[in-house]
């Protein structure tokens, strides 16, 4: 099969499977005529439709079509494989087989795919017929996939006018209802709506076209003012800290330190203090504290030389 066609056909069913909901495995109504011409062409008829149709199959047959083969004007030997292809597939009953001759292929089944005469396919039944008759029914039957072989190439006809025009119109539903459900106004301006308590959820069906010309003139008459600035390019404020910070840190501060230390501060402080007027002292000496013991033996040694002690 062609990689053009191929794809056509997955795209046909897949058209097929969003109208009408076909879906595997596909049940695949078979003629007799179908079964004597792909075995005439020596072609694989299952696994053609299973490659036409892109997915499983479940083949069916009617029991007048079966009743054709037995009646086939041919040799026994050749009917042979024909009847037991045919008692391979599932068998779908039509309820002619009380008749005492056979119904022909496009009255059975034309009973089958439409028996209330509604121009519905409503078993999603894929017709693989050779018969023009059986297919020129089939096009006016709305959903319905036909599939026939021609010179030993099985081909899958285009979608009918009346399947077109039901596919159309549920894509025109498809797109009023997409409308429908559209929102209308941006999310900024449905959420300044409901913190006004301008939404009424009770009456949004009833008064649909008069609620929206109500928006239209608060979005008309609503002034705005200058906009806020962007929250993440605002300096953040700094947050007063807790405890004995809060009242005078700085006194807090110097409760911490000793009584001793906190006086040689205050002097050095007054000292270096600019406004003062006093010129900042050099280098502050630093005084040499002798031990105890070591002073009074210093003084003993000086009064015994004679020297006055300072």
């Amino acid at each position: 099969m062609r990689g053009k066609r191929s794809k056509q056909y997955r795209k046909l069913m897949q058209s097929y499977g969003m109208t009408f909901g076909f879906r595997e495995p596909y049940q695949i109504l078979i003629d007799s005529q179908m079964i004597q011409d792909t075995a005439r062409f020596k072609m694989d008829l299952l696994g053609g439709l299973e490659r036409v149709l892109h997915g499983k199959i479940k083949p069916m047959i009617t029991q007048c079509s079966i009743r054709h083969l037995y009646t086939l004007p041919v040799p026994q030997a050749e009917k042979d494989p024909l009847i037991l292809l045919a008692k391979s597939m599932e068998r779908r009953r039509c309820n002619h087989h009380e008749l005492e001759d056979p119904l022909s292929t496009l009255e059975c089944l034309s009973s089958v795919i439409d028996p209330k005469k509604s121009a519905t396919n409503r078993n999603r039944y894929v017709v693989a017929s050779q018969e023009d008759e059986v297919r020129r029914f089939c096009r006016s039957v709305r959903g319905v996939p036909l599939v026939y072989v021609k010179r030993s190439v099985m081909i899958m006809e285009p979608m009918a006018e009346s399947t077109i025009g039901v596919k159309e119109g549920m894509e025109r539903e498809k797109f009023r209802a997409g409308l429908r459900g559209r929102p209308t106004k941006r999310k900024r301006e449905d959420n300044d709506e409901r913190a006004e308590g301008n939404d009424d959820r009770g009456n949004k069906h009833d008064d649909d076209h008069a609620g929206g010309d109500e928006k239209i003139n608060n979005k008309r008459s609503r002034v705005r003012g200058p906009k806020e600035p962007n929250p993440l390019s605002v300096k953040k404020s700094r947050k007063e800290t807790s405890g004995p910070r809060e009242s005078g840190g700085a006194i807090s501060a110097l409760a911490l330190i000793e009584p001793e230390d906190l006086a040689e501060r205050v002097d050095s402080i007054i000292e270096h203090n600019p406004e003062s007027g006093q010129p900042p002292p050099g280098k502050r000496k630093r005084k040499r504290k002798h031990k105890p013991g070591k002073l009074d033996d210093l003084k003993d040694v000086m009064a015994e030389d004679g020297e006055p002690s300072s």
